[in-house]
């Protein structure tokens, strides 16, 4: 965690989450209607205001949920009034894979803040960063999901990393992680953000742990589970 450069996002802590402490600097904060679901939020615009009241100044992202192109401005635009510290978040595409290239120049030219999420293709950006090449618009890629898929994600991220990078000034952030190490590969090839939930970030600080440590903190960890278990062979 040492010669930190990349921004730490904690991705859908619950309302009581956002504020204890994880020994590791947060930097910002992203949602979206699964997160919200999840941690069993009854009214979107209300828990919205909830979250932004706790995260304070530090960015946050909030998903619109409609998918149509008329709905989803109108969502985005009552988002971004809640805090100045809002990004929208975007779907690069509609559930039928069309993309959504005109909301993003809608909402791009009323200069709302976008974080444009769900991303996989790089052609997919290239295809939207004429409109957003001068803007700190966050680009979500989602890393994990590709590596779900047999797909080499640190290889894909260096390449969108370096497009993105030479040609506008939007900021790219690993998504949907798996792992702890997921911090390290994303950092080492230049990636500005990465978001990652509650159970990854607890493991960041076991970074550095030797693996022969390791090993013996394993093996006492089932051994206590053992003796608690009462189990006799």
């Amino acid at each position: 965690m040492n010669n930190k450069q990349i921004k730490l996002y904690i991705d859908g802590p619950s309302i009581e989450q956002i504020n204890e402490d994880r020994k590791v600097q947060i930097d910002g904060y992203t949602f979206n209607p699964s997160l919200f679901k999840k941690n069993g939020a009854k009214d979107y615009l209300e828990y919205s205001k909830k979250i932004l009241t706790e995260c304070k100044d530090k960015p946050v992202s909030l998903e619109v949920f409609a998918d149509d192109e008329i709905n989803m401005i109108r969502q985005a635009k009552i988002l971004n009034k809640l805090g100045k510290n809002v990004y929208v978040k975007i779907p690069i595409v509609y559930t039928s894979g069309e993309s959504t290239f005109t909301v993003i120049e809608n909402l791009c030219k009323e200069n709302i803040k976008l974080n444009i999420t769900a991303i996989f293709l790089i052609e997919q950006i290239k295809k939207i960063i004429p409109l957003l090449k001068d803007t700190s618009t966050i680009l979500s890629i989602f890393a994990g999901r590709l590596y779900d898929s047999g797909i080499d994600a640190k290889e894909k991220m260096i390449e969108i990393n370096n497009f993105v990078h030479q040609n506008s000034s939007c900021l790219t952030l690993w998504a949907s992680t798996r792992m702890a190490y997921d911090y390290i590969a994303a950092n080492s090839i230049k990636t500005d953000i990465i978001t990652m939930q509650i159970e990854h970030i607890k493991k960041l600080n076991l970074i550095g742990t030797s693996p022969s440590e390791y090993s013996i903190k394993t093996v006492k960890q089932f051994y206590q589970d053992a003796q608690m278990s009462g189990f006799k062979i």
